[in-house]
């Protein structure tokens, strides 16, 4: 009996000294965790680190460098709100246009945990104070960038250079794939502004003689909107300055033909004048 009692007592303190000596070596490891964690929060990116690019013209996407970055979706959609509206935004207000459905506080926690998300080794992508956000000043957008071309093409005395010209000819919409309020308003802005800019330089290129610039701005907008008079108009002038009336025609019959397809409907006699006379009567359908 005395044995038993012994080794029992000897096999129980050496369960409790096995059980301190994994508890020290877990405080331990936590230890080093907890420093490793600090030490990567509190590191300062560096100066040479690549620029942070947010594209919203087309897909969504965020490169720094030439390296893509991996943004959770939830994330995505701040950096999207912030880039289409070119401003510092109240926190409250990004939470509610965002999480639109949920309660205040559940949408606070949201914004939070999506703001937490987008730390990492790269340049920073928000920067947060007095209760706004905005996009860090480092940090480039396409939709900025793409809205500065189309105002010098309205407004600048200068005409832009070729490649400003093919950069606004070809560019895309504003997330075509979103479907939430906010993006639809910025993507009807941005069209409108991006389809007057294209006829503008239709226009002034035409005047200057560039006539191959002034045809592609041009049906660069009758691209983006087939059924729009006005970018038709606007080619068709061109063709016509250009003292190429068979090509006007045949823009003519091109619009008159989707017209009647699309809306059941005529060209409405502005784009008549601008061909020969009578020559519009004659035109079959294309």
């Amino acid at each position: 009996m005395v044995y038993w009692r012994k080794s029992r007592q000897e096999a129980s303190g050496a369960c409790r000294s096995l059980r301190r000596r994994a508890e020290g070596l877990a405080d331990g490891l936590a230890t080093v965790n907890g420093r490793a964690a600090s030490a990567a929060r509190n590191t300062p990116v560096s100066a040479t680190a690549p620029r942070v690019r947010v594209s919203v013209l087309g897909a969504f996407a965020v490169r720094a460098g030439v390296d893509a970055l991996d943004i959770p979706p939830s994330a995505q959609r701040v950096l999207a709100l912030l880039a289409i509206h070119d401003r510092p935004l109240q926190r409250m207000y990004v939470a509610s246009t965002l999480w639109l459905d949920s309660s205040e506080e559940h949408a606070n926690a949201c914004l939070r945990t999506a703001l937490w998300r987008l730390r990492g080794p790269h340049a920073p992508l928000v920067r947060a104070g007095a209760g706004v956000l905005t996009l860090d000043p480092s940090v480039s957008v396409d939709l900025w960038e793409q809205t500065k071309r189309a105002r010098a093409a309205l407004n600048a005395p200068e005409l832009p250079s070729p490649p400003e010209i093919e950069a606004l000819s070809t560019t895309s919409d504003v997330l075509p794939d979103w479907y939430d309020d906010w993006v639809v308003i910025a993507r009807e802005q941005f069209r409108q502004k991006r389809l007057h800019a294209l006829e503008r330089l239709c226009e002034r290129l035409a005047a200057e003689g560039r006539f191959a610039e002034a045809s592609e701005a041009g049906l660069a907008a009758v691209a983006a909107d087939p059924l729009r008079e006005s970018a038709h108009r606007t080619v068709i002038r061109a063709h016509m300055s250009e003292g190429n009336a068979n090509e006007a025609l045949r823009q003519y019959a091109f619009y008159r033909g989707l017209l009647l397809r699309e809306l059941d409907l005529e060209p409405t006699p502005a784009i008549e004048r601008l061909l020969p006379r009578c020559a519009h009567r004659d035109v079959d359908v294309m």
